[in-house]
């Protein structure tokens, strides 16, 4: 018999959970009209993951810049995922936000996501997305764009399966 897969042993040995921030970037929505927050926490907790904590956030650089810089010092905060404020408008400053707070960054997780975004949904739209991540310090970062389906994409095909590995690999020099 072969042994599995390196990743595979990855994901056992990672923690059975993960205690999660999610971040609505937006100028206009409120708890009521946050749809896109709602699924992500939905699809969280199916999951398993735990929902620590959610806001809505204008979007505005600073405010964004200081939300990150706080959840990192939560030490009940493990990830933090935010939706909207990634396209190019000029409003649009979740990306510059993350970016300058990442210690490094996964760009496979944009990549992946704008391909998914290209051959399942939008087509050539998708190089309008600047979805991110990575990590500052032990807290592991996602951000993509606010739309539901947007986030419904991120969320089961990329973040969901592995973000207990991602975890892990953060932990794993601890």
């Amino acid at each position: 018999m072969t042994d599995p897969p390196s990743h595979e042993l990855h994901r056992r040995e990672a923690p059975d959970t993960v205690r999660c921030f999610v971040v609505t970037v937006s100028d206009t929505r409120t708890p009521e009209t946050d749809k896109s927050g709602r699924l992500m926490r939905e699809l969280l907790e199916a999951a398993g993951y735990v929902v620590a904590r959610s806001a809505i956030v204008p979007d505005e650089y600073e405010r964004i810049a200081a939300l990150l810089a706080e959840a990192e010092a939560d030490p009940a905060i493990e990830a933090v995922l935010l939706n909207g404020g990634t396209g190019i408008a000029g409003r649009d400053t979740t990306f510059e936000a993350v970016r300058s707070r990442l210690d490094k960054e996964m760009p496979g997780f944009g990549e992946i996501f704008r391909y998914l975004s290209f051959a399942e949904d939008i087509g050539s739209a998708a190089i309008l997305s600047r979805a991110i991540a990575g990590t500052m310090g032990r807290t592991a970062v996602f951000s993509m764009p606010g739309s539901t389906g947007a986030v419904r994409l991120a969320m089961t095909r990329l973040i969901v399966p592995e973000l207990r590995h991602v975890m892990r690999e953060i932990y794993k020099d601890a």
